[in-house]
Parts: C-alpha cells; sequence; structure tokens
C-alpha cells in the first residue's frame, strides 16, 4: 500500500477483490466516478472529484471506516456486524448486489437439522464474533426450556459451544475432522452442496451497503456520492412508460401508473386526450402493460432508464 496523503480529499474505500469487487467497479463507472488504478497500487486518485479511492480487503473496510480515517465504503452487511462496529458508522444505501446469507451448515449424512443441536460441540467460521453470539443465544434458550431438576451443575450448564476461526476454506472443515459444523455465507449453495453439506439455521442475511462514518468530515461530498448512487440504483429497477389516454380515464390510468411520486400529464391536439409519462417498476411491467391496454391506453411506448434523480 502506498502512502497516503489526504490533501484534502474523501477517502472512499471498496472491495479490492472477491465477490462484490467487479459491481464496484461497475457502479463507480455510472456515478461518473473517473480514475485509473495502477497495477499492484491499491490507492487511486479521482481525477473529477476530490476523493481518494482505496483498494482494500472487504474483511477489514468497515474498521477502517469506523476508527480510521476513511471516509466512506462499501462492504456486506456480515462484515459490519462481524466488526461489530455499527455505533460508529452510518448505513447509506442498501447496494442490491452480494446478497447472501450468513448459515449454519452441517454434514448432510450426520442427522442434524437444526442448530440447536450443535450446541456444545465443535463450530469452525471466518465470522467468530457472529457466530458465538449466535451460539450463546442458543444456549440461553436451551437452559430456559429446560427444567430446572435437568439442568445439572453449574459448569454443565455452561455447554461451551466451541468456536474455532479460519481465514478461509471453511467448507471443509467438517470433512477433515476439525469441526461437527461451519457458519459461512452461502449464495448459490453449489459449494455447499459439493462439500456434502446442508443448511441447519441462519444466522443472518447479507448484501453491500454503503456506507460512512458518523462524524462526517466532508457531508456535502458524502451527499453528493450518496445520491448518485440512489440514481444509478432507482435507474436499474424502474423504466419509462410513455402511453396515450382519453382524458376522461386519467384517473384510473393514474392509479395503475402513479409513478415513484406522481406522473407527468400532458395535453394533446385531440382535447379528449392526454399522454401520461410514469416511472414503472420493471418487476410488474408486463401487468401495467395489460391494464393499460384494457382501459383503452394506446401508444404505449417503453424506455430504459441508464440514470436519474428522483
Amino acid at each position: 500500500m502506498e502512502i497516503i496523503e489526504n490533501n484534502g480529499r474523501l477517502l472512499f474505500a471498496v472491495p479490492k477483490k472477491g465477490r462484490l469487487y467487479e459491481n464496484c467497479l461497475a457502479l463507480l463507472e455510472k456515478i461518473g466516478i473517473d480514475f485509473k488504478r495502477k497495477a499492484r497500487h491499491d490507492i487511486a486518485l479521482v481525477s473529477n472529484l476530490p476523493i481518494a479511492l482505496l483498494f482494500l480487503p472487504a474483511a477489514d473496510i468497515a474498521k477502517y471506516v469506523a476508527e480510521g480515517d476513511v471516509d466512506m465504503g462499501i462492504t456486506g452487511q456480515d462484515i459490519i456486524s462481524e466488526t461489530e462496529c455499527q455505533d460508529l458508522i452510518e448505513e447509506l444505501l442498501p447496494l442490491g448486489f452480494g446478497k447472501c446469507k450468513l448459515q449454519v451448515q452441517v454434514p448432510s449424512k450426520s442427522g442434524i437439522t437444526s442448530a440447536e443441536e450443535l450446541v456444545g460441540k465443535r463450530i469452525v467460521t471466518s465470522f467468530p464474533a457472529l457466530t458465538q453470539k449466535y451460539f450463546d443465544e442458543l444456549e440461553s434458550k436451551t437452559r430456559a426450556e429446560t427444567p430446572q431438576e435437568q439442568q445439572g451443575t453449574p459448569q454443565q450448564q455452561k455447554r461451551n459451544t466451541k468456536v474455532k476461526y479460519v481465514n478461509g476454506s471453511v467448507e471443509i472443515a467438517c470433512s477433515l475432522g476439525l469441526a461437527d459444523g461451519i457458519v459461512d455465507l452461502v449464495e448459490s449453495g453449489e459449494t455447499m452442496r459439493a462439500a456434502g453439506l446442508q443448511v441447519a439455521g441462519t444466522v443472518l442475511q447479507s448484501q453491500a451497503v454503503l456506507f460512512c462514518r458518523k462524524n462526517k468530515r466532508y457531508p456535502e461530498l458524502v451527499e453528493k456520492l450518496k445520491s448518485r448512487i440512489e440514481g444509478v440504483l432507482t435507474a436499474r429497477k424502474y423504466v419509462l412508460c410513455q402511453y396515450n389516454i382519453l382524458r376522461n380515464n386519467t384517473e384510473q390510468a393514474i392509479k395503475i401508473t402513479p409513478g415513484r411520486k406522481a406522473p407527468s400529464i400532458m395535453p394533446l391536439d385531440k382535447p379528449d386526450w392526454v399522454a401520461i409519462n410514469a416511472m414503472v417498476e420493471k418487476a410488474v411491467l408486463a401487468e401495467t402493460m395489460d391494464q393499460l391496454t384494457q382501459l383503452g391506453a394506446t401508444d404505449i411506448l417503453v424506455l430504459a432508464i441508464d440514470n436519474c434523480r428522483v
């Protein structure tokens, strides 16, 4: 890592590799961040804004933003929770990519079907803080549901689920005799099934988020970046739907296409007709067009939105 000289620049950390990297690069391009990253360099100065991009391991970004001099970052919610720095940072936007679950997994042939059955056993994970908290709560719940006369001595009541940390290849811990179960991230589940594992419980759901330190040094620039990213995310979710409709059917048409705040309504040369423009969610576009057609709308056009401010 090169020596960082701030010089009035906002420090923005993004993952240097891994499952979030490509999505982060695409997002930076969309919001007009112009930079060139030299080979093997983990710092890139932005030419059109007072920003320095820092390419860091995703697992470290939350710590640098919360306790260091980094102003903003992108990483997974799982990392923020594991770092236990929620009180020192502000989550600005969920980004919709990097979605996964942090799940308890056991060998498919073990006969174990729930995380409760692993209480008191050996667990291997790359998320020791979250895992320990999760199993501590399971142990407390188990003791609360056990009759007093069956709880045994105080030493027996502690159960002591053994959580061990490994940095990678968590999925092989059971087959190599290191663990009875693991806690690891699951996206598609292909790696889990290939390792002969199955889900026994879910610790949390996660996705990539934009976040910043609570004590903002550059609040206007933070808000500008947030607004740009929000515009890109909205553009991915919506299309612009344009159509003509009889003026008498305007009220019903607005109920079908209310837009994000309100549709645009414009008069046409024919006094009985109006033109309506509205943002429509891609997920319901086909059904929306069917309803407009049934209402008598004509010239229905759908236009892609590359970027927006709403």
